[in-house]
């Protein structure tokens, strides 16, 4: 989950709908440098944080009881292999890209599970054997990933409000092009990106969070309830291109 605190408790955001958020904007990202399996690289994007864990005993939540943040350092080879396994369903590409998110997400970790190790040791031969399948190269695959992951750091940037104020300038990280963006907030509240990547001159985007007033629970089933309750608010953010930045 992507958990914001308030003054008056939590602001929810499933990881889920985070990856929605990103392919708003990624569908507008320029045509002539669009990664191959253009639609395919799409879905993967949108489905990088499927498989979550189910919701039982504590999974959920912290130690305290609070919601547990996405941030919290941990990880979930059943939930790697579930992610995979829903790619694999589509296409051996969407695969390929999620099973390369993995890889992003967790080598840094390689030794310290053998459980993880094995895991890791099967996305290197699976990436090999995907990228076969398609006989693309190694150099376009990772184009597509690093696609793929730079709209997912763009989506975290606003789920987790981390865009200055007063137009100061944020690096949202590497293009796939090999380009450094930076994104900032003009006074009007509206968004800019530099330099501009979409096909349009505006664009607004959403997703919708869950407004919690309570700030501690006792199980998951606590919390999922509490969520099939909550206020359902829809946050937005409009981009515009501007002459200058």
């Amino acid at each position: 989950m992507i958990v914001n605190q308030t003054d008056w408790g939590w602001e929810i955001i499933n990881q889920q709908a985070h990856g929605l958020l990103a392919v708003q904007m990624a569908l507008h990202w320029q045509p002539d440098s669009r990664p191959v399996n253009w639609a395919e690289t799409l879905v993967a994007l949108t489905e990088h944080d499927d498989g979550q864990d189910p919701w039982e005993g504590r999974r959920h939540l912290t130690k305290v009881g609070a919601p547990l943040p996405f941030q919290i350092p941990q990880y979930s080879v059943d939930q790697c292999r579930r992610m995979i396994e829903i790619g694999l369903q589509k296409s051996y590409w969407n695969a390929l890209l999620l099973s390369m998110h993995t890889s992003f997400l967790y080598e840094s970790k390689r030794g310290s599970d053998k459980a993880l190790d094995k895991f890791l040791d099967e996305q290197v031969a699976n990436q090999t054997k995907w990228r076969k399948h398609y006989k693309v190269i190694k150099a376009e695959a990772q184009y597509a990933y690093d696609f793929v992951q730079w709209f997912d750091a763009l989506s975290l940037i606003l789920c987790l409000n981390q865009v200055p104020v007063q137009e100061r300038r944020l690096e949202i990280s590497t293009g796939p092009d090999g380009t450094v963006y930076f994104i900032l907030q003009r006074r009007d509240g509206s968004l800019c990106i530099d330099p501009w990547p979409f096909d349009v001159q505006e664009l607004a985007v959403h997703v919708e969070t869950f407004q919690l007033s309570q700030v501690v629970f006792s199980n998951d089933n606590e919390l999922r309830y509490a969520l099939q309750k909550a206020p359902v608010v829809r946050k937005e953010w409009v981009f515009k291109k501007y002459s200058e930045v």
